[in-house]
Formats: C-alpha cells, sequence, structure tokens
C-alpha cells in the first residue's frame, strides 16, 4: 500500500491496534509539552506515578500563559514548575522565552517523530512533519511515565495545495477559508495532511499557522511534509542533524481529498463568536472597532510582525482604536528589534507585550464594555477575551494592521500597496539562544520541588458506582466549549494548581449558581448537552474541576475528542444518546437513575430512567475495551497505579 506521512509515522511508532480508521490504536510517544496552565496538574499526577525521571526523548515545560503576576499564585506556580523539571529530567521554558508551540518549533519539533502536549494548539509542530497531537494532561503525564498513548486512528485528509498566495493574502486566510468549509465538526476523526505545489510556496512559520489553527476544526493533528523548505528552517535553528526528508509515496493513499487554489484566496474574518463563523472581506460591512491584538501562538512570527509593521510604518493607530502587539518568542522578540520592526510598531502607537498568550486566553487587554475587538488569534469564543458580551473578530496580521489604521475592519489592499509585502519573507538569520531554557541535569538527588500554598493535591475519585441517581444538574447547547465549562482568563487561571478553589467557577458565565448546586447535591449529578461538547482547548480542568463537584455522566449528542477522553481518564461517563430527540424531554432538575452500571459500561449500552417525568431513554458509550477499565477503576491514575 502506497502510504501517506501520517501512516507512515504512526506505522513506525505502533505499539497497539491495527491502523484502521475508527479503531482504537496505541503509539510510542518520543516527546511532550505542557505549559504552565496544565502543567501543575500533569507533573502531579506523574509524581503520584512514583517514576524518579521521564521516559521520553524530550519533555518540556513551558510557563507561557501565567505570566501575569497580580498575586503570589503565578509566581508560586512558576517555581514549582522549575524544580520539578529540573526534578524528573525535564527542559524548563522560562517566562519570558516565548509561546510553547512557536518554542517548540524553533527549538525541538523534529520530522517523523511524535509529540503530546497538553495544550489543544500542540499540533503546531506539524509544520514540520512531525505527529503532534494535544490532549489532557493525565494523558501527557502518562506518555512521561513511558505509557503508549491511545486514540482512535484517524482518517486521512490530503488538502492538496496548488497556485500561490497573493500580497495582502495570508495563511491565516488559508485556514479560515477551511474552517468555513469544514465548520468546527468537521474535522472530528480526522488528520489534515497537506501536500500539492502550493507547499513550497508556504514558509514553516505559514504552514505554523495552518497546523495551529486546524486545531478549531477538531482534527486529531495537521501535518505537512519535511522538505527542503524545513531542512532550511531546522538549519537556520541550528538543528540540521535532526532534520530528515519525509514526503508521501508516489499516489500514497487518502481516506478524502479538498483541493485550494492558493492563489484564488482572498482575506478573510472569521465572525464572532466561533473560528467557523468566516466570510470574506468584501462581504463583510464596514465594523468599527475598539482594539486590534496582533500575536499569538497562531500569528505572532518573524514575518507576521514584519508585514504588519511595514503596513504601519509611519502611519497613526486610529484614535478610537487600542493595537497590541506582543512577538510569538524571546527570539523572534530580539529579531524584530535588531531589524528595526519593533521600532515601527512603537511609532505606530502600538503597545507592545510580553512573548507571552495574554489577551488569547484573556490575560490583559480585556476589551472594553461591548467592545469591538479584531484578533490574530486561533479562538474567539464567547468571553474568553475577558469580557463577556465583547464582540471577538479573527483575522490575519495584514489585516488587523489595516484596521488599526482606518479604526473599521479593512481588506490591506484598500490601506497601502500590498506589494510592498511580497518582499518581506520569513528571516533565516535566528538569534539561537537557550539560557532561558534550562535543560535537565545528571545529578538529581539534592533537588528539591518546592510547592507555594496554592498548589493543592491532585484529586480522585473512588470506583464508579453501580447505581448512579442524581438530578440533571444543568443543560446545555451544542457547540459547548471548555471555556464555557472551565472559564480561564487573568482571575481564575492562576487557580489551576487548586482544583478546590477554581471548580467554583464551573459554568459561571452559563450558570454562575451551578458550582454551589452542585457541592450541595447529595449524590452529585448529571451534565445534558447538544452536539460537539467540550470542543476547543484541552484545558482538563473542564472534566477534573465537574468530577471534584459530583458530576458522574455527561449526556450528550455528542463530543469533542479531547474532552471525551478526559472525562474517562477522571472517572466521568461519557454517554451519547441513542436517539438525539430524546435531549428535548430532558428539564434541568429531573432525576436520572442508571442501575447496573458496572455491567453496563461492559456493554457500552445504557437505559436512563427520568424518575420526574416517568420514561426510559436509551443512550451509549463508545469506549474501547481499555477505556472500559479506566472507568471502572474510577480514572486513569487509579487504573495506571494498579497497573504499575
Amino acid at each position: 500500500m502506497k502510504q501517506n506521512i501520517t501512516r507512515k509515522i504512526l506505522q513506525s511508532h505502533l505499539v497497539e491496534g491495527q491502523m484502521i480508521a475508527g479503531e482504537e490504536i496505541s503509539i510510542k510517544i518520543d516527546q511532550t509539552l505542557t505549559q504552565d496552565a496544565t502543567g501543575t496538574m500533569s507533573y502531579l499526577a506523574f509524581e503520584a506515578l512514583g517514576i524518579p525521571k521521564v521516559r521520553t526523548e524530550v519533555s518540556v515545560s513551558y510557563i507561557d500563559h501565567n505570566t501575569l503576576q497580580a498575586g503570589f499564585e503565578n509566581a508560586d506556580d512558576h517555581i514549582f514548575l522549575q524544580t520539578i523539571a529540573k526534578k524528573h529530567g525535564i527542559y524548563c521554558s522560562r517566562p519570558g522565552n516565548g509561546i510553547c508551540h512557536q518554542l517548540h518549533t524553533e527549538r525541538f519539533a523534529a520530522p517523523g517523530k511524535t509529540l503530546l502536549g497538553s495544550d489543544s494548539h500542540t499540533p503546531t509542530s506539524g509544520a514540520l512533519g512531525m505527529i503532534a497531537i494535544g490532549a489532557g494532561g493525565m494523558s501527557v503525564a502518562m506518555a512521561m511515565a513511558g505509557q503508549p498513548f491511545p486514540l482512535v486512528m484517524p482518517q486521512v485528509i490530503n488538502v492538496k495545495l496548488t497556485g500561490k498566495l497573493r500580497p495582502g493574502v495570508a495563511a491565516k486566510d488559508v485556514i479560515l477559508e477551511i474552517l468555513r468549509i469544514m465548520t468546527v465538526k468537521g474535522g472530528v476523526g480526522k488528520v489534515l495532511e497537506y501536500t500539492g505545489p502550493g507547499v513550497e510556496t508556504l514558509s514553516i512559520t505559514e504552514r505554523q499557522t495552518i497546523t495551529n489553527m486546524g486545531a478549531e476544526l477538531g482534527v486529531t493533528t495537521s501535518l505537512f511534509p519535511s522538505d527542503k523548505v524545513a531542512y532550511e528552517f531546522m538549519k537556520a535553528q541550528g538543528r540540521e542533524e535532526n532534520w530528515v526528508e519525509l514526503l508521501p509515496d508516489e499516489d500514497a493513499q487518502y481516506d478524502g481529498v479538498m483541493e485550494i487554489n492558493l492563489a484564488e484566496i482572498e482575506p478573510m474574518v472569521a465572525q464572532p463568536s466561533m473560528p467557523d463563523k468566516v466570510v470574506k472581506i468584501k462581504d463583510l460591512e464596514k465594523t468599527k472597532l475598539h482594539q486590534v491584538f496582533i500575536g499569538s501562538c497562531t500569528n505572532a512570527s518573524y514575518s507576521d510582525l514584519a508585514k504588519a509593521a511595514a503596513i504601519l510604518e509611519g502611519k497613526c493607530v486610529h484614535p478610537d482604536v487600542s493595537l497590541s502587539v506582543a512577538a510569538g518568542s524571546k527570539q523572534v522578540f530580539e529579531m524584530i528589534a535588531r531589524d528595526g520592526i519593533l521600532q515601527k510598531l512603537i511609532a505606530s502607537g502600538a503597545r507592545v507585550l510580553e512573548s507571552a498568550c495574554g489577551p488569547c486566553v484573556g490575560i490583559g487587554q480585556a476589551p472594553p464594555s461591548a467592545g469591538v475587538s479584531l484578533r490574530t488569534s486561533n479562538r474567539n469564543f464567547r468571553g474568553r477575551s475577558g469580557t463577556k458580551d465583547a464582540q471577538v473578530y479573527l483575522a490575519s496580521p495584514e489585516v488587523a494592521a489595516a484596521s488599526a489604521i482606518t479604526g473599521v475592519i479593512s481588506d490591506p489592499k484598500d490601506v497601502v500597496d500590498v506589494n510592498i509585502l511580497e518582499s518581506i519573507k520569513e528571516s533565516m538569520d535566528r538569534i539561537v539562544d537557550d539560557r532561558m531554557l534550562e535543560a535537565p541535569v545528571e545529578n538529581t538527588d539534592d533537588v528539591v520541588v518546592r510547592r507555594g500554598p496554592n498548589i493543592q493535591p491532585l484529586p480522585l475519585r473512588g470506583q464508579l458506582d453501580d447505581v448512579i441517581s442524581a438530578p440533571c444538574l444543568i443543560k446545555v447547547e451544542d457547540n459547548i466549549t471548555t471555556d464555557d465549562i472551565m472559564p480561564a482568563g487573568a482571575k481564575i487561571l492562576p487557580l489551576r494548581s487548586n482544583v478546590p478553589a477554581i471548580s467554583q467557577y464551573v459554568f459561571n458565565g452559563i450558570d454562575p449558581t451551578f458550582a454551589k448546586r452542585a457541592k450541595e447535591s447529595e449524590n452529585g449529578g448529571f451534565i445534558v448537552a447538544g452536539e460537539n461538547y467540550g470542543q476547543g482547548s484541552s484545558r482538563e480542568h473542564a472534566a477534573l474541576a465537574p468530577m471534584y463537584l459530583g458530576i458522574q455522566v455527561v449526556l450528550a449528542k455528542s463530543f469533542a475528542r479531547i474532552h471525551h477522553d478526559n472525562l474517562i481518564n477522571y472517572g466521568i461517563l461519557p454517554l451519547r444518546f441513542t436517539d438525539a430527540a430524546d435531549y428535548d424531554r430532558i428539564n434541568q432538575d429531573d432525576k436520572l437513575v442508571i442501575k447496573n452500571v458496572k455491567e453496563l459500561v461492559n456493554k457500552s449500552e445504557f437505559v436512563i430512567a427520568n424518575e420526574t417525568q416517568g420514561f426510559e431513554i436509551k443512550a451509549y458509550a463508545t469506549l474501547s475495551d481499555r477505556q472500559k477499565e479506566v472507568l471502572l477503576a474510577g480514572g486513569q491514575l487509579n487504573f495506571i497505579k494498579k497497573l504499575l
């Protein structure tokens, strides 16, 4: 069989199972990454396994989310992450070094390798021809312990690129167009593999934009070939020895094909409040702006900022607009300072932020009340910006810069001669300085892991009850995100290490009474949901905190991949309606009962009695044999500890 790149890498890392789409397989993981908002729980779980050092080729702890130090919590967590990394043979990227996804591609990503990260945008490293998958922190802890990573074998879709992007049109417009076509649910159970003559016209950082925001499609991952463009990028990083050519076989087989002519792509914008609400700029009425942000792991490369600066040069930000800019890494920050790009941005009136996630996760730069914000980041979910009633649009750096000048969402060609952008390329004159990246040490005997008062033990649940009798505590609609379940932002994110404290904010933006009602419910409760429940961020706290509050079952029409796995990892039963119409029959506060739970888990078919209204409905679970054992054990950590 002529193989595509995805199957080649999976085959070389296959530990268990057959590579048949829809079947569970397990693969060896070469590298892991965490970030500080998810890392503390990952390392507490790893520590609980009692293994002295990680069993991966490379594991990296990045500090890039909780960098705003408004209290002691984040600073304490940083010390914990630095010391536990040193104790267990893990690299630690200190605050200020940059955003994990951009950094990992710069310094560690390698063609043909596998990467598991506790962040949904881990597929960014697929730009260098590796299988990079986002997962919950518990799954990453297991990978650090040397356990194979289980996943459902995905379909592999060939996205064949032809042509070349025109000046003023960006890689961001490519992925927005794909989101318009496929929607946020269209990539579930799939890998997007990019091929075709158009690939060689895209730089690695442009490929990063596409693989990064592919996460919004719900895909398992996205990846590009490892070609001469990848070699030149890795050579510039001083890592050419890690490069290998990795291309699909001639006439490689795929499960589907999508063709995109880059020359036909136009500037696009995602409208509030979902990344797939995409329209062409020419079809969007002039929208007045209050704020523009250029940055995030999606669009904060050297060329992104250079093109924005070229548009802004000699001009001033509109008086009604606040423009913020953040480089994705310290490397890029130094390069734009060296080459005069930073000076142009400052001269235009841009507010320069540190190299961190910042506004993308609601940490700083929240829009004004009912404000309109245009961002180059990857998500515009309701309330994610830090302002509940803000209207957030997503676009390329070129569109963002042009719009910051005019004060309304604008096509770059209507503001400047976009031909000036043609000569701006991704710089290969990289500044390589790893002094902010702490390498593992040989002797860890004297290393003391330091824990501040915000670091609380990882809560676990007991074995699954054989009878679950509890109320429906909340009923929610389609496309509920992990931001809806467990909000982020500057006030809540510092509590990530303290589950009892952060659990008080579960569903806070939808129903502020939820946490109190859940804790007061004697037998915990059910969550009832629509389609694609748990889409978005990989944040396991969206499963962990509800578990702490007593949630035993989530009954939904369908689930996002990572959240479905996170629920299982924490012993919460993820059930699907057999008949989606039954969703309408259940009301909040209805008492729901499942008997013979342990027997039904093994059958994966369930009967749920609604004792309040006096009827029964059917549900099912999509569980592998391994997942059944995990649930019956009360979660992944209990299961693995028993195995070890």
